[in-house]
């Protein structure tokens, strides 16, 4: 059972949605153990309700180098072992990737390499695709560029808004994360340079 650290700093959706995974048990092989935000958002109500640890400071007012030493120490004192970006608005440091290389994954909402950054959906749009979708991959030093884990394609429909198409993409996300989740905590992910292998269970 792999314990693991969650980073949100909004909504938290998709933090909830493994939240849902875990409570229906069925072999779960993690365990989320720590909730970690940078501001005050929904995401830590979440995690107040569900009883769950929190670690909550305002890298804004701190400083993120704070509060990566802050959320590092709770971590370790819950014997965290990997961690998963939620929706985190914050750069990591290359100290804190080293932490933990190669057990931190990101969810973004586009098919990386394709619109990286903030803002993703809305790049989508004004650039006039016709599909963009989810990536889910491991969190290196660069800007959503780690190996890739998971993806799917979500068609762009005509008369789309930011709202509309981040609704269908919300659908796959839910969908993703929780089986990237499981892929790591089961040891199954095989990296080799940029590829990433998916080992038989």
């Amino acid at each position: 059972m792999m314990r693991i650290a969650v980073l949100a700093s909004g909504r938290g959706s998709n933090f909830a949605r493994l939240l849902e995974e875990q409570a229906a048990g069925g072999g779960v092989p993690y365990q989320i153990v720590l909730l970690g935000v940078d501001r005050n958002c929904p995401a830590a109500e979440t995690a107040r309700t569900a009883g769950l640890a929190l670690y909550s400071a305002a890298a804004r007012l701190i400083g993120m180098a704070e509060w990566e030493r802050g959320f590092l120490a709770q971590a370790s004192a819950l014997g965290v072992e990997g961690i998963v970006l939620a929706g985190f608005m914050r750069i990591l440091s290359p100290q804190f990737i080293a932490s933990y290389r190669g057990r931190i994954l990101n969810i973004h909402p586009s098919l990386l390499p394709a619109f990286p950054g903030r803002d993703a959906i809305g790049q989508a749009l004004r650039h006039g695709v016709r599909q963009t979708g989810v990536t889910v991959h491991f969190v290196d030093e660069t800007l959503d560029g780690g190996p890739i884990v998971l993806q799917e394609a979500v068609p762009v429909l005509a008369g789309d808004d930011e709202a509309s198409l981040a609704q269908r993409i919300h659908v796959v996300e839910h969908r993703l994360l929780p089986q990237a989740v499981r892929l790591l905590a089961q040891h199954e992910l095989q990296v080799t340079g940029r590829t990433v292998t998916i080992l038989e269970g």
